[in-house]
C-alpha cells in the first residue's frame, strides 16, 4: 500500500515481453487480509504433500524458499511479536519433518496505527528487494537509471532519442511503466531497444519486485544501460527504491519553474534533473534560471542538464554523464 495515495500492492500487475509477445501476471504476494492457502512441499525423495494455512502473509520473490507470515489482529490493547515456530508434518511412511515459519503477530491501537504499520512493512520489503536488484545490476556491471516525471514531460521521446544516439555505443534495454497499454513500449521497440512493459493497473508507481520480474524477461547483457521509465507521477515514485543507480527527474519547461518546490521529495531523491523541451522556452513564460535555483534549493547537489529531445540541444552533456556513470559501474568493486 502506498501511504501517500492508498494504492494497494495487491493490484493486478502484468508484465509484457514485447519481443515474445507474452504477458504474465505478477503475483505480488502481499495481502492485507486473511485467507486460506496451501503450501506444496517437495522432498528429496520426490514425494510431494500440501498443508493448509489460514492467515494473512507477506511472501518474498517467487524464487524464495521460505515464507514470512504476518498476522494482524486488532485487539487494540498491546503490540507483540512471536518470531519463530515450526509446523511438523508426518507422512504415510512414518517420517516426520518440520517447516519453520516466521509469524509476526501485531496488535494495534486503532486503524491509523495499523495503516502506518502496514506501510512500514511494505516499504521495508520493497527496500530489501531493491537491494537484491542493486546487487544483480552490480554483478553484471549494469547502469540502471530510474526516469521519473509528470505525465507529458517527454520521457518516452527522450528515451527514443537516447536509443538512437547511444544504441550503437552501448547496449540499452528499457522497462516501461504505465497503468495501462503498451503504447510507449511499442515506440521504444521501434527505436531499436528491447523492452518490457509493466502495467500497474491502478498502481501509481513501479516497485522493486516489478523490476525484478521485468529483468527476468528482459535479460539485459553484461555492461548494458537499463532505463526504467516510471509511471508518470512526481509523488509516489520518490518513496520506492528500485535498486537503480540514480533517479533522473525530467522537468518540462511547459510545467512551471516551481515544480521542485511543490514536489520536493522527488527532487531530493533524484541525482539529476533534465530540463526538457528547452527549445520551447522562447515561446513560453518560463524562467530557466529560477527553475534551476528552485531545484537546488531542495537538493543543492543535483546535476542539471538543459536538453531538447526534439532538437538534440544539450544532449551531449547528458550523454557524457551517462558514459561517466557507466564507466564507474564497470570499475567499481561489487
Amino acid at each position: 500500500m502506498c501511504g501517500t495515495c492508498g494504492c494497494s500492492s495487491t493490484n493486478k500487475v502484468t508484465i509484457t515481453n514485447l519481443e515474445s509477445g507474452l504477458t504474465t501476471t505478477l503475483d505480488r504476494g502481499v495481502h492485507d487480509h486473511d485467507h486460506d492457502h496451501d503450501h506444496d512441499h517437495v522432498h528429496e525423495d520426490g514425494t510431494r504433500h500440501s498443508h493448509p494455512h489460514s492467515h494473512g502473509h507477506d511472501d518474498g520473490h517467487d524464487d524464495d524458499h521460505h515464507h514470512d507470515h504476518d498476522h494482524g489482529h486488532g485487539h487494540g490493547a498491546h503490540d507483540h511479536r512471536h518470531h519463530h515456530h515450526s509446523h511438523e508434518h508426518t507422512h504415510a511412511d512414518g517420517a516426520a519433518h518440520s517447516h519453520p515459519h516466521v509469524h509476526g503477530h501485531e496488535h494495534e491501537h486503532g486503524e491509523g496505527t495499523t495503516v502506518v504499520s502496514l506501510e512500514a512493512r511494505l516499504l521495508a520489503k520493497n527496500d530489501a528487494l531493491a537491494e537484491r536488484n542493486r546487487a544483480w545490476f552490480a554483478g553484471r556491471e549494469i547502469l540502471a537509471l530510474n526516469l521519473v516525471s509528470s505525465p507529458g514531460s517527454g520521457k518516452t521521446m527522450l528515451l527514443e532519442r537516447m536509443i538512437r544516439d547511444l544504441g550503437r555505443e552501448m547496449p540499452i534495454a528499457v522497462i516501461e511503466g504505465d497503468q495501462a497499454t503498451a503504447n510507449d513500449s511499442e515506440r521504444i521497440q521501434a527505436a531499436g531497444a528491447p523492452c518490457v512493459q509493466v502495467n500497474t493497473g491502478t498502481g501509481c508507481h513501479l516497485e522493486a519486485d516489478m523490476i525484478a520480474r521485468g529483468l527476468a524477461e528482459l535479460k539485459p547483457p553484461v555492461g548494458a544501460v537499463v532505463l526504467i521509465e516510471n509511471v508518470g507521477n512526481l509523488v509516489c515514485p520518490a518513496l520506492f527504491d528500485l535498486g537503480e543507480h540514480a533517479k533522473v527527474a525530467i522537468l518540462s519547461v511547459t510545467e512551471g519553474e516551481d515544480k521542485p518546490l511543490k514536489y520536493p521529495h522527488m527532487f531530493q531523491a533524484s541525482r539529476v534533473v533534465l530540463l526538457n523541451k528547452i527549445d520551447l522556452v522562447p515561446h513560453l513564460d518560463f524562467d530557466v534560471d529560477k527553475a534551476i535555483e528552485n531545484a537546488r534549493k531542495v537538493n543543492p547537489d543535483i546535476a542539471v542538464f538543459r536538453v531538447s529531445a526534439r532538437t538534440g540541444e544539450g544532449l551531449q552533456a547528458w550523454y557524457d554523464w551517462i558514459r561517466e556513470q557507466a564507466a564507474a559501474v564497470r570499475t567499481s568493486p561489487i
